[in-house]
């Protein structure tokens, strides 16, 4: 049989007309088919790890996101129709010399993601669960039930509001894969325990008659008691600079406000009023601030000693930190009432805020912060 070349290749169109058309023809891609010392190994990165070895977390998060200034030879390959491409390091004020440097000190990645949750939604349930057997909800006092659908439920709403509208809108500004996967988590945590708890007010709602599991919203919405904390997260919530969204949140909010009344009310005033269940709920939250203030420090810390912008990163923090803090310690001051009203209190209002402003003085002191004049001694 004669063979043919591409160019005298017969095909038939519809219309019954014969074409010519090139035949396909395969070929290794050059670059792929060379070989490289590492060609066969499995140790090949091209990054370069904190220590000797590259954790998994690394090689599977570190420059997941191609950056102009790494490996892209042309620049961002998309944009917005009104605004620049990728993800400019404008969007705050903050400047590093090398903003890859950063990696999250707890080590989440898509699997640590999924069993830590698991792992937080899973005791949860299993306190619930336990409390209903043992019929523990009916045992609390009316006051406390009463604080419990009020004061607690109101403070789901602050959850959700961080988780949905300050970290998820930070992790998107976020310059590097691995500073937005950590705010990432960041929003995953506070959008957990926003649900926890609302899934704890129905409980408590199907276990006592007396229980009103929807009054949290009117209390969100209008209380007095709750107006400077609404303020203070709707605020957080019109931040357009992600870095300052988060030091707002994680440096000044969480520990005036949330370690206040989630540490130094609820947790410790619960079981002088027979309750050990809303405590543990609030210990999750706890420990999940706390993993998410270990990723904060260390995205802090070193931009304030950067060899080339610290002294204008601190004065920006410092700023930061100086509008931020008394809006928190106003929220703070406000849900002293609420001190007032269980049967039973192990804490005095005033013991509890002294600790939260020590606490947060503590934490720029550590980061070397300038501290603002509502927090100095």
């Amino acid at each position: 049989m004669a063979t043919t070349t591409p160019t005298q290749t017969p095909t038939e169109t519809p219309t019954g007309r014969i074409r010519s058309v090139p035949r396909l023809v395969f070929t290794d891609a050059e670059a792929g088919a060379l070989e490289f010392p590492s060609s066969n190994s499995r140790q090949f990165n091209y990054f370069e790890p904190q220590k000797l070895r590259a954790t998994v977390y690394e090689d599977v998060t570190v420059d997941v996101q191609p950056d102009p200034e790494r490996y892209l030879t042309q620049d961002w390959v998309y944009g917005f129709a009104t605004g620049p491409g990728g993800y400019p390091k404008e969007w705050t004020a903050l400047k590093s010399s090398n903003w890859h440097w950063f990696r999250d000190p707890n080590q989440e990645w898509e699997q640590t993601i999924y069993r830590n949750n698991a792992r937080m939604v899973r005791h949860v349930e299993l306190e619930i669960e336990n409390a209903k057997t043992g019929n523990a909800f009916a045992r609390w006092s009316e006051p406390w039930a009463t604080v419990i659908e009020r004061h607690v439920g109101a403070w789901m709403h602050a959850e959700h509001g961080l988780g949905m509208h300050v970290f998820v809108p930070a992790q998107r500004d976020a310059p590097t894969n691995m500073i937005n996967n950590a705010i990432s988590v960041n929003s995953m945590h506070k959008l957990r325990i926003a649900q926890d708890l609302a899934l704890y007010s129905l409980e408590v709602t199907d276990a006592r008659n007396d229980f009103n599991g929807s009054v949290h919203k009117q209390m969100w919405s209008s209380d007095p008691i709750w107006q400077p904390t609404r303020e203070n997260v709707e605020l957080l919530t019109a931040i357009r600079d992600w870095a300052e969204a988060v030091v707002a949140a994680n440096l000044v909010f969480e520990p005036l406000v949330g370690q206040l009344f989630r540490n130094g009310f609820v947790a410790a005033v619960a079981a002088a009023n027979g309750d050990f269940v809303t405590p543990s709920i609030m210990g999750v939250a706890e420990s999940d601030f706390d993993r998410d203030l270990a990723y904060t420090k260390d995205l802090i810390g070193p931009l304030v000693t950067d060899g080339t912008h610290g002294a204008e990163n601190t004065q920006v923090l410092a700023d930061w930190v100086a509008d931020w803090v008394p809006r928190s310690l106003k929220a703070a001051r406000a849900l002293e009432p609420i001190w007032s009203q269980p049967e039973n209190m192990a804490v005095s209002f005033d013991d509890a805020f002294a600790q939260a402003r020590q606490r947060t003085a503590l934490l720029f002191d550590e980061l070397t912060i300038p501290k603002p004049k509502e927090l100095k001694a």
